[in-house]
Formats: C-alpha cells, structure tokens, sequence
C-alpha cells in the first residue's frame, strides 16, 4: 500500500488531524505536520499504540480455561412389593486447558535451574578432590544426583510431545543406594559418618535437591495439542502431583472392589395372589433364568412375563432357601373402602330419597312409551327401529314426589344391561301387552327381579285394544310365583294405556306405595357413591358416563374413580342436557372428564385427591392385565390340545358402538352364534369412531369392520377403499345378527348328499372281445346313467365302487337306460361281476348348510 498523507489518513479514519497528530506523537513517530506521509510500518506501530491504550495487550487471551460439566441420570433400585424405586444421580466433571507459552516459560525455567544446578555441583566436587577421599557411598550418591539434573533438559523438550508415566523420583534412588551401601561397612565408619552427617556439603545438595522433583513430574504428565495443553489423565492427579512431596502414590486401578457374599442371605419375600417371574426374581435379588430353571424342574414351562400363582410361588421361594409372608393384594381397595366408611361414620344422619324404578318386559311391549307418557316427551321415536337400545335414566316431578326411572331395551341380547339394571333398582315395572301376554323376555325380567330380590309392579299395557285378555297374563305370570294381590298375593297388577294415558296415575301411586314400604334412605353430606350406567366416547367431549348417584352428593370439580378409569369431573349434565352444579342421591347424570371409557356396571365413588385415584385405577388395570393373560394362557393351552382336531374357521370382526351397553350386546350375541366349525373372532372391539388404526388392524388379520351407529373418518375410509376391506353400518341390532349368520353360513363346509338314481340287477355274464366282462342286467328301479358313479353290491355288501365303461341296449351305444328294460353294462377295472350282483348308481349333491 502507497504512502498517504496525515491529512488524508485522519479522513479515511474519520477523526480530527489534530487529534491523529497527538496519537503519533505518543506513539514516538517523527511526524508534526498534516502535510507529511506516513508509510505502512508507521500505521502499524500507530494501531498497537491504539489498541494497548484501550485495554491490555494486543492479543489478550486467557492462559488456562477450566470447563465444568454436569450431567443428570437415573438408577433404579428395588423397593417394597416388588416395585422398582428411582434414585437421581448427578455427575461433575472438571477439565483444565493452559496455554502453550505459559508451558513452555516454566520448562525453560526449569532448564536455566537444571542447568545451573548442575554447574554448582560440579564445582563443589573439584573443589572435594583436593580433600580427603570421603565414604564411598558418598561419591555414588552425588553421581545419581548428578544424572537427573543432567536429563533436565531433554526431559523439557519431549514434554511438549508426549506425556509418559513419572520415573521413579531421584530421592528413592538415592536412598536405596545409601542404604545397599550402609549396610556393607563397619560399624566405627557408620558411627563416624553418623556424627559429620548434618556437616556434610553433599547431603546439603541432595536435601536442596529433594523439593525440585515434583515439577519435573509435572512436566512428564502434561499433554501439548495444537494451541493448548491438557493436563493428563485426571485433574485431581494435577493437584496430587504437587501436594505429594516426597513419595508418590500408586495409581489405583479402575475398577470396583465390590466382592460376591459368600454367604447366604435369606430373605422374608411377600407375595400376593398372583407374581410374575419377574417380579419374584426382583424381590428375591436374583435373576429370572435361575426361577425359570427351578420351574423347569417342577415340569412348569414359563418365561419370563409368565404369572405364577400362590401355592407355585410359594414352592419356588422355599426352594431358595427364603421364607415366605402373604400380602391381600386388596389393601389399597380396602384403604379405600375404609376411608368412605369412615365419612358416614362421622355423625351423618340419612334422609329419605326418591325410588329408583326400572322399566323391563319383552320388546315391542311399550316400556318406552309407557315412560314417554309419564315424562310428555318422545324418545321411541328417536330410536333406530324404533326399539331401546340405550339404558335411559330420567327423573320425574310428580304430585306426591321424584321418581327415577331406568329404561332397559327388551331385546335378547342386551340381559347385561337388564341385570346391571336391576342391580341399581329399588322398584321393577314389569310391562306387559295385555294382546301378547309372557314372552321370553318377560319371564327373563322376572328372574332378575328375584336374582336381586326387588319387588314388583306388574303394569298390563295396550289395555285400549281390543281382543286382550288381562286375565290371562295374571295366570301366566301366577304360573311364574308372580301373584297378584287380589289373588291373595303381594304383587300389584295395574292395568294402563300408554297411548291414551289411561292407569298412568294409578301406576306413579303404586309405585311410590311400595317405596315407602321400603324406607329408601340416603346420606346426602358425604361423598357420592353410584354406579354407572352407560358410557361412550363423545367425539367432542371425549368420555362420557351416565351414572346414578345412590348415595352422597357428586359435585363438578369432584376426582371421580370409576372402576379402571379416574379424572376430574369437568362438567356434570342432566338427562335434559342441562349443565348442573351437583347431584343428589337418586338422581341420574352425565359427568365428563374421565381419562378413559368406564365399564357399563361399574360401581362409582368420590375420592379425596387424585394421586390416589390414580393408584387405585392402576392397581385395578393391572389385576385386569393379569386376568386377561391367564385367560389368554389357558385359550393358548386348549388351542394346543385342538390341534388335532379338525381345524376350525373364524369370522374376525372389528366391532366399534357408540355406547358400551350396546358393544357388550352385540359382542354377546356375536358369540352365541359359535358352533364347533365356525366361530367369530372379535379381533378388536371399542367406542367410538371407525379410526385409521381400526382399519390397519382389520386389513392385518383380514376381519370385516361392523360399526353400529358410527362412521368410519376420511383417513380410515381412504385405507379400506385401498385395501378392499369389507365394512358396514347398522344402527339396528337385529341385522348385525342376521348378517353374521349368513357370513357364518356361507363359511361351513357344504353337506355332500348322495342320491340313488337307479338299480339294476346281473341276470347273465358273457365275454366280449373289446370290453371283456359283460352283465346283462335288467333295471329295477329308476334309471342306469352311463356317466354317473356305480357301486356293485353282493348281499347288499358294496363290493367295489367305480364307474361305467359301457352301456348298450340291442348292440346300441346308449346314455340311460330306464325302469324295467334290458340292458348291458360293462364295469370298469373290475372283472368279477356274478350273476345276482346288484349295480347302483348314485348321484351326489352339495348342500348349502345354515346355522
């Protein structure tokens, strides 16, 4: 670059002249004038005035960076009842650069000390050869102090390169030599050399000499990469090397010194109804092959997840020398139980509470729209057919006081909900159609009211038709141990209209007449109990369960636990749709909030917080996952013992309802149609929308999808398009069944009938040349067909089966041959054809079969 001007300069720098003037006057440049040039090496000298006077040197840089890092991690150890506890566990490290030049300043200083060392020492000894010779041991020591100082220098250098293991200290050497030497001479010289050895100007040097040996050390254990150094292996060693003086301690190998226990330990093992291999082998502290080799041995085949029971685990236990304690598993439900019982106990008083009644009989009886009339709303009609395929709980207002209602659907498949129906009722009306009489159904709802011991309310509907015949019903039902009062029973038979409303006041009395016979009480402070009554999964809303509070008061905002499922109720809704606050005993509702779908049944209650909920459900989902596998385990175990046997086909279906009621039904019915050679295989079942992975498991196992009141989302519609899956909708129950029939029918195998067609008797045998063997025979009965299968028959004793190689009537080729004409008939392959031998001919069909 050319030389500028100052004046030129300043301006591309963008300050005063005058000031730029002042800054090269500092800097000791000859310039004072604006007009003179400065050259390159001027600017130069200029800008590390500039920058020194702004803070430090030029290339400030730190000499030793020290980088500090923390990881977090995990170890888990076992705990009681074989649960696994985690303990969190935080490891530092510390790691150390330092610059090269500050490493190699204190080498060179080293070098100029070695070196000076060494100068003093040698002329210490000139000036001793003058003297009188001292103790050999003497000169031998001052050598061996000599060499290490002597190899100062080289050690300085290849420390940049490499960082070996430290050498023994020269210290050691020197006392090892004194000692070796000591020991081989006299005792008078000992004593003498005892007595000059604080005077001695060698043991001077070699005590001045003992400190300089750490450094060194230091030097040989120091790594150089390319701008910094590393100080080798640990940073603690760093530390240690300067804090040792004297003697060095041995590096200690890197590995634990834990030792195996010799001796036994024996442990008291708790162990509940049913443990898993693994959990056995955690409790026990050993590892699950030796549980599997000790079952091995008892003839058990078992893995690892295999669920073992009490008296097996016991055995394994003691065979491993530990003793053995039982647990109930059931002592969080019982902690549970006592925690309610504890709320009632509190000086709670019960007040009276409204009748849970249930509306049962046969299908198409009227139930609905008997409860239709009582409630002035239409829900039949809403209905698909027009039948109940929901269980639907509402409350009434009426001039003597609340009744709750319960409508069960009538048809066969839905008994479960009948009986979870049942079970939550105070009262039974049994509906009736004066112009039917008892029906299946009708006699099905009488054994529930007796299984769970509620009483009866006969109500005689459709009274407004013409034709009926209530005396009729009462007999039939007396024939069932139902008799009515004016029979001398205790049962009331009130006849009603539910098209015209005739009987409907007379019905509400009779029912509030026998709830107070019953005294229904109930406390209302504490916290709610119930049962649930049908649940689905709203697409919206998510889970949704209708339950009816028996006892307490279910408030929004109360942790609800709900058999294997548990949340927080966000909202709480009546049958009307309408959102409430909270809900008293005998009063249905809709909570929503639960983290899953409840089981139809299950049986509800309020708990104080939600950790404990939560554990609850967890045990209960895990009592359930080891239900399920021992289920599985044993269909496992018949499928082994079936596999002899004549293989057996499955209609997989993938079953997906709007409500569980209704999933429990269908499923039910599903399974009644299984016979020995075609069974239905419900590959998966659930609430809810048809998604993506119902149609990915159905194209996996090759199964139909049914959904009963829902639909299938775009993604799982465009997968069963793709894969040419067969699915259907239904919103009656009556054609998922009459369907799977006909699938199931057409999957048997058909039957083989067989016909006979014809008979015709051997009058004669002759030879023919071309055929060999021929029987003249006459038809008697129906036709001989040349080309169906024969049988020969001796003393009606089939001789042989096979078929026709000729047929002729007066030396003419024929077809058939028909009743009571002569014909001749050559068999083939067969050459023992007797005169009085019967030839059949049959014909055999395939028969469709139905279940």
């Amino acid at each position: 670059m050319a030389d500028v001007s100052i004046r030129e300069f300043a301006g591309t720098l963008k300050m005063p002249v005058e000031k730029l003037l002042s800054q090269i006057k500092e800097a000791g440049l000859p310039h004072t004038d604006a007009d003179h040039l400065i050259s390159t090496d001027d600017k130069t000298k200029l800008l590390a005035l500039l920058k020194k006077g702004r803070g430090g040197e030029v290339e400030a840089a730190p000499r030793k960076i020290t980088l500090k890092r923390k990881s977090l991690g995990t170890l888990r150890t076992a705990g009681s009842h074989g649960r696994g506890k985690t303990v969190a566990v935080e490891v530092r490290r510390k790691r150390t650069y330092i610059k090269r030049s500050a490493i190699e300043q204190e080498a060179a200083a080293a070098e100029a000390a070695a070196k000076a060392k060494a100068a003093e020492a040698e002329e210490q000894q000139q000036a001793q050869e003058a003297a009188p010779e001292p103790a050999e041991e003497t000169a031998q020591a001052r050598q061996e102090v000599q060499e290490p100082a002597a190899e100062a220098p080289e050690t300085a250098d290849a420390a940049q390169d490499a960082a070996p293991e430290p050498a023994q200290p020269p210290q050691q050497e020197v006392d090892s030599a004194r000692a070796a030497k000591t020991s081989a001479k006299p005792p008078a010289k000992r004593r003498g050399r005892g007595k000059t050895a604080g005077e001695d100007p060698v043991e001077k040097r070699k005590s001045h000499l003992r400190p300089k040996a750490p450094p060194q050390k230091r030097r040989r254990s120091i790594h150089v990469n390319d701008d910094f150094v590393l100080e080798g292996g640990d940073i603690d060693d760093l530390g240690r090397g300067r804090r040792m003086g004297r003697k060095a301690k041995p590096r200690l190998a890197s590995q634990h010194a834990f030792e195996k226990p010799t001796e036994f330990i024996s442990r008291e093992i708790t162990i509940g109804e049913a443990n898993t291999v693994a959990q056995l082998a955690q409790k026990m502290s050993i590892k699950s092959a030796e549980i599997i080799k000790i079952l091995f041995n008892m003839g058990v085949m078992a893995t690892i997840n295999h669920t073992l029971d009490q008296d097996t685990s016991t055995l394994v236990i003691e065979e491993l020398g530990h003793r053995v304690r039982f647990v109930s598993e059931d002592a969080i439900e019982e902690q549970l139980a006592e925690s309610i019982a504890m709320d009632v106990e509190e000086g709670k008083t019960e007040e009276p509470r409204a009748p849970v009644v249930t509306v049962m009989g046969h299908v198409d009886h009227g139930k609905t729209s008997l409860l239709d009339h009582i409630r002035n709303a239409s829900v039949a009609s809403h209905e698909a057919g027009g039948i109940t395929q929901h269980i639907g709980a509402y409350h009434v207002e009426t001039d003597a006081g609340m009744i709750c209602f319960l409508d069960t659907p009538g048809h066969a498949a839905f008994t479960a909900m009948r009986s979870r129906g049942a079970r939550a009722t105070d009262v039974i009306v049994l509906v009736v159609a004066a112009d039917d009489g008892v029906k299946p159904q009708t006699l099905e709802a009488v054994q529930h009211a007796k299984a769970a011991e509620v009483p009866l309310v006969v109500a005689i509907n459709k009274i407004d038709k013409e034709g009926i015949d209530i005396e009729r019903v009462k007999n039939e039902l007396a024939a069932q141990e139902v008799i009515p009062e004016d029979w001398g029973g205790d049962t009331q038979f009130i006849p009603v209209s539910a098209h015209t409303g005739e009987g409907i006041s007379d019905l509400l009395e009779a029912i509030l007449l026998q709830a107070e016979l019953l005294d229904l009480r109930a406390y209302t402070d504490v916290v709610g109990q119930g049962v649930v009554i049908e649940s689905r999964l709203d697409k919206g809303r998510g889970p949704v369960a209708t339950v009816l509070v028996q006892n307490g008061t279910l408030n929004a905002g109360d942790v609800v636990l709900a058999g294997h499922e548990y949340g927080k109720v966000r909202a709480l809704v009546d049958e009307m749709g309408r959102n409430v606050k909270s809900a008293g005993p005998s009063i249905p509702a809709e909570i929503l909030g639960l983290n899953g779908v409840p089981e139809a049944g299950d049986e509800f209650v309020v708990v104080s917080d939600e950790r404990k909920a939560r554990e609850v459900a967890e045990f209960r989902r895990d009592r359930h996952k080891e239900s399920q596998q021992a289920r599985q385990q044993a269909s496992v175990e018949s499928m082994l013992v079936d596999m002899g046997k004549d293989s057996v086909k499955l209609f997989k279906v993938v079953l997906k309802t709007d409500v569980r009621g209704s999933l429990e039904a269908i499923a039910g019915a599903l399974a009644g149609l299984n016979t020995d050679e075609v069974k239905v295989d419900l590959v998966a079942s659930g609430v809810g929308g048809i998604t993506e992975t119902d149609a990915h498991l159905a194209a996996t196992s090759n199964a139909m999808i049914v959904g009963f009141n829902v639909r299938a989302n775009k993604a799982a519609r465009d997968i069963i398009e793709n894969e040419h899956l067969q699915l259907r909708y239904y919103n009656v129950i009556y054609e998922v069944i009459d369907d799977a029939k006909a699938v199931m029918s057409g999957m048997l195998a058909p039957e083989l009938r067989e016909e006979i067609v014809g008979v015709a008797e051997v009058r004669d045998v002759f030879n023919s040349p071309k055929f060999g063997q021929i029987a003249g025979s006459m038809v008697l009965e129906g036709t001989v067909y040349r080309s169906k299968p024969i049988r020969v028959l001796r003393d009606n004793v089939v001789i042989y089966e096979g078929e026709l190689e000729s047929l002729r009537r007066f030396k003419d080729d024929i077809n058939e041959v028909r009743h009571g004409m002569e014909c001749g008939i050559g068999v083939r392959n067969y050459k023992d054809v007797q005169i009085g031998d019967k030839i059949e001919v049959y014909e055999t069909t395939e028969v469709t079969r139905s279940l």
